[in-house]
């Protein structure tokens, strides 16, 4: 792949910010699937509807799809943290929680890149403020920092993971989020 040491420096920086793995691909290894929406229609987060950045507002499946296959990279990372067992739902949260606070401070320090253009994905729906404005039928307060997930782009996360040479599930008692950032230099 060309770039890489380019590549590896955005590795080594996302990893010092605190993500437990990072990995840069092209797209053309991205596994999407419109199914995602449909999963994502069945409201079991409750943000179907209640969110600019979730479906059904955040666009069309096949042209969001296509959105992603038009940028050359992503840069793929991943949290993992620990949870006390497999009902620790608060240790879920938490851990949500941590992964949007890495996904908030990776934009911030990569929107410096000299990147052609780039889109920032993370993981489960944008969490900028803490009541979405559509709840309110307002329009989005921040678009500039608004963050629609990979699932709403119907990428299959599992096999992203695969893709950059990661674990989906990183052992017993553990979650893991994944975010990426397409962009083309």
């Amino acid at each position: 792949m060309e770039n890489a040491e380019f590549f590896s420096k955005l590795v080594g920086e996302v990893t010092e910010l605190g993500a437990y793995r990072a990995a840069v691909i092209e797209t053309s290894s991205v596994v999407t699937d419109c199914s995602f929406r449909d999963m994502c229609a069945m409201n079991t987060c409750g943000n179907y509807g209640k969110c600019w950045t979730c479906p059904p507002d955040v666009g069309d499946i096949d042209e969001l799809m296509a959105e992603l296959k038009s940028y050359r990279y992503i840069l793929v990372y991943q949290s993992v943290r620990p949870l006390e067992d497999s009902f620790d739902f608060e240790g879920m949260i938490e851990a949500g929680l941590y992964h949007n606070k890495l996904t908030a401070v990776v934009r911030h320090r990569l929107e410096e890149e000299k990147f052609v253009r780039s889109l920032f994905l993370c993981a489960g729906g944008c969490r900028i403020c803490e009541v979405c404005a559509k709840k309110t039928d307002e329009p989005c307060r921040h678009p500039e920092l608004a963050m629609p997930s990979l699932e709403a782009y119907g990428v299959n996360v599992s096999k992203l993971a695969t893709a950059a040479g990661m674990k989906y599930i990183n052992g017993q008692n553990t979650v893991t989020f994944f975010s990426g950032v397409l962009f083309d230099l």
